[in-house]
């Protein structure tokens, strides 16, 4: 009861609406995981509840972090708290659209086989659209924010960003795959218009849970790395304030704030890292010496930036 008590006056501040949602798509993803238990079947070659799980676990994480977010926004909250409760009222919404298709065994995305399945991601895609929107408007109140811990402040406002231009990225699985293009060239349906495999069709061999590709790109990769840049960056200013009483430099507010800037620059060439790997056709799992290569310079950077960030005084 202790631990409950302490955890209510650290959240009691909190936007209530997302947090409340964040409680709620918590306990949706367990009961998602009694359904993959329960409900053998797959779609394209996953478990039929697995994308259900994982918007859950991926929308627990944002409305928790948004709700803290809007706590410490000094003017303005009102307003971010309006823009909040939209988002939440947009996720539910698109998040029911996601557990009926699944429900019938179809694809949510993408599909246009039948008026109802265009239907569907059609309402769908004006959702994220408005989702989008109202993140960028969020992001921009997120610039006002005022934190004495000056890591804090630069962690709030290059997550909120990185996190808008993962979302962002999205829109790459929106377009025609060659295959689509070349079957309706022929006369074929359109069935399908967009995917995340590139290089492939969407629906071979993946990673457990994730369902990433691991024979070709996949496009959900930046689209996730860069969207939970949002709770990255922050748990990184977190870590090196909780890490400052053991190490003299990280007491000084400026080199923790310098080490959260090199983080946030390492973090956005993580994802444009993933994103030039995806649109190459290269599984996450099977990276090419071009791509070690990068990724290499870029741990490089990152190492030199941030023994520089602590020895310079």
């Amino acid at each position: 009861m202790t631990i409950l008590a302490d955890l209510r006056s650290r959240t009691n501040t909190w936007h209530r609406p997302s947090a409340l949602a964040a409680v709620a798509l918590g306990a949706v993803a367990v009961l998602c995981v009694g359904a993959m238990v329960l409900d053998q079947r797959t779609l394209a070659g996953a478990p039929i509840w697995a994308k259900p799980f994982k918007f859950a676990v991926s929308g627990a994480l944002y409305f928790a972090t948004w709700s803290w977010l809007v706590s410490l926004l000094p003017k303005f909250r009102r307003t971010a708290g309006l823009l909040t409760n939209l988002l939440v009222a947009i996720f539910a919404a698109e998040y029911v659209l996601l557990v009926f298709q699944a429900a019938r065994g179809r694809a949510s995305h993408f599909n246009f086989a039948t008026p109802l399945d265009a239907a569907v991601f059609g309402s769908m895609a004006v959702m994220i659209a408005v989702l989008w929107v109202t993140t960028l408007a969020l992001t921009v109140l997120m610039l006002f924010t005022k934190l004495p811990d000056r890591a804090s402040y630069w962690a709030v406002r290059t997550g909120a960003v990185l996190s808008l231009v993962g979302i962002t990225l999205g829109q790459l699985m929106t377009s025609p795959t060659a295959r689509q293009l070349a079957q309706w060239k022929a006369g074929g349906p359109r069935d399908m218009v967009g995917g995340h495999t590139v290089g492939l069709e969407d629906g071979g061999p993946g990673l457990p849970i994730l369902g990433w590709s691991t024979v070709g790109g996949d496009l959900r990769i930046p689209h996730f790395v860069g969207m939970h840049a949002l709770q990255a960056l922050p748990l990184l200013a977190i870590a090196l304030a909780a890490l400052a009483p053991r190490f003299t430099r990280l007491r000084d507010d400026v080199v923790r704030a310098r080490l959260v800037l090199i983080g946030a620059a390492g973090y956005a060439g993580l994802i444009a890292l993933v994103t030039w790997q995806a649109l190459r056709a290269q599984s996450i799992v099977h990276p090419d010496a071009t791509t070690l290569g990068a990724f290499a310079l870029l741990v490089a950077a990152v190492g030199l930036g941030s023994w520089a960030a602590v020895r310079v005084r």
